[in-house]
């Protein structure tokens, strides 16, 4: 599965430079969950580079939302823009939501393991944020084992 989209680092992020890979999509930039999920995966960074992984976030927001994101909670790690929806068509992350009785298309938290050679390995769909960082570390260091 490859994929490449603009990054808040300014640059095109090309997912084949960047193998093994986390990529975890959420569904907006500064809302409560989001930076629950993006706080605790930075949190555990530096135990995911170790095994010699990247993490990477992509949610439909803007480049500039994006950087305004990141510098607010200090994340070392990028976060892509998919404001044209192609990689969530991709991972198939786009799903019909409901919010105060009204129906639209959202994006459903999910996260995906994409190995060194880029296959999807593992998947996680409906996320809860609760111990998911460290849900998906426990396994990346399972298969390290």
């Amino acid at each position: 599965m490859e994929f490449s989209l603009p990054s808040s680092s300014g640059e095109m992020w090309v997912s084949a430079e960047h193998l093994p890979l986390v990529v975890y999509f959420y569904p907006k930039d500064n809302t409560t969950g989001c930076t629950t999920e993006g706080l605790d995966f930075n949190r555990l960074l530096p135990e995911f580079q170790a095994l010699g992984y990247t993490v990477v976030g992509i949610s439909r927001d803007g480049v500039k939302s994006h950087q305004n994101f990141c510098t607010k909670q200090g994340f070392q790690f990028e976060l892509l823009s998919d404001v044209d929806e192609t990689v969530c068509r991709q991972f198939d992350v786009l799903k019909l939501k409901k919010m105060y009785g009204k129906e639209y298309i959202g994006v459903e938290r999910s996260t995906f393991v994409l190995n060194e050679v880029g296959e999807m390995v593992h998947e996680w769909r409906k996320v809860k944020v609760a111990n998911h960082a460290q849900e998906v570390l426990d396994y990346v260091k399972n298969q390290a084992a």
